[in-house]
């Protein structure tokens, strides 16, 4: 027989199920309603009762925003400090007073790993691998789910790796290369799928190493190699068929900075000599200059994310610079746009930057 306790918990539980979202309107019109604040204040919603909680988690209340246009993109930040330890900063571009937000203390576990990889999908933020001067490369995943605000552990990788490589492409994360505790983290790819929350790994005997940087475009993979001679060459891995082919040769020049699409195009922030934005163009297969940046504003090593039209380049200790590539205006060849400078007590490096939409 059931305890007491368990009998007043069921009996609570059936009761609130039968308790309206708000009084007097029927749900669907409730979720309709709640659906138009804004992100910024789920977290008080939250706090309301334990339907309104569990229904700002739910892929109802995520479609019916997504239904309304009304989903909003904010920016997740991985840095390292000064002290050489691993933080997450999120940024809400929406209100007028931009400031970046430090987000909850990641999992201990990962505060102190370096070679990590930082991915989105869904509504889940992802913390991949990694090692230590203590620790030899693990196979370890921590989710953050943006929706609760908490860290949990998922689904392990496959392989043991750290300083490896890795794209989100649709409901999918793909990685490779990097350093492991055997020759597979080299000549594999190990692929998470987010709906069933499983990993596979699969050999491939196409793929080869020396990969420095990989980026998402046109529904592939492209990897960017370094030859032993110091010469980058391009390659391209369709999800859809497993198969590889080389890419275009100029291609390969977007190992100088970080890569973002915005509306089907492909930019690059050129680091090389000071920062210098970039566009692909398809047809010519040629990286076109569309202007300079204030390197005092950018703050290189940079990333970039996009948001809308906008393009978002984040600097060193998160200074950050906007340029909205529908109304981006040029004054003698330098790029103008907004800007953020955070006041932030630590040195922050920042190591990758994601987008999730909610």
């Amino acid at each position: 027989m059931s305890s007491p306790e368990n009998i007043r918990q069921e009996y609570e539980h059936a009761l609130e199920q039968h308790v309206p979202l708000i009084y007097g309107l029927p749900d669907d019109l409730a979720i309709l309603c709640l659906s138009k604040v804004p992100r910024q204040f789920h977290h008080v919603l939250r706090c309301v009762s334990k339907r309104w909680s569990a229904l700002l988690c739910s892929k109802e209340f995520s479609s019916c925003r997504s239904r309304q246009n009304l989903r909003e993109t904010w920016i997740y930040a991985m840095c390292v400090n000064k002290y050489r330890v691993n933080c997450c900063y999120v940024l809400n571009p929406y209100p007028s007073s931009k400031h970046w937000k430090l987000l909850q203390r990641i999992p201990s576990e990962c505060i102190g790993r370096e070679g990590m990889s930082f991915e989105a999908l869904g509504n889940k933020l992802f913390l991949l691998g990694g090692c230590s001067c203590q620790e030899n490369p693990t196979n370890e995943v921590y989710s953050y789910d943006t929706s609760t605000e908490k860290w949990e552990k998922a689904a392990r990788m496959p392989t043991a790796r750290c300083y490896f490589l890795s794209a989100a492409l649709g409901n999918k994360i793909y990685v490779t290369g990097g350093l492991g505790l055997s020759s597979d983290a080299s000549n594999s790819w190990d692929i998470y799928d987010y709906h069933s929350n499983n990993w596979s790994s699969y050999e491939d005997t196409s793929l080869i190493p020396d990969i420095v940087k990989s980026f998402i475009f046109e529904g592939k993979v492209y990897t960017i190699h370094n030859t032993w001679i110091d010469r980058q060459f391009a390659r391209a891995y369709d999800p859809s068929s497993r198969k590889w082919e080389d890419a275009n040769q100029q291609m390969s020049s977007c190992a100088r900075g970080p890569t973002v699409v915005v509306r089907d195009t492909l930019y690059m922030l050129d680091e090389t000599y000071g920062t210098r934005l970039m566009m692909w163009q398809n047809e010519a297969k040629e990286w076109v200059p569309l202007g300079r940046l204030a390197q005092m504003l950018t703050k290189p090593p940079c990333q970039l994310v996009a948001v809308g039209s906008c393009i978002f380049i984040v600097g060193q200790k998160l200074s950050t610079v906007v340029v909205d590539m529908e109304k981006a205006a040029q004054v003698e060849g330098v790029l103008v746009g907004s800007s953020l400078v955070p006041k932030l007590d630590n040195d922050l490096s920042v190591i990758s930057c994601k987008t999730i939409a909610i």
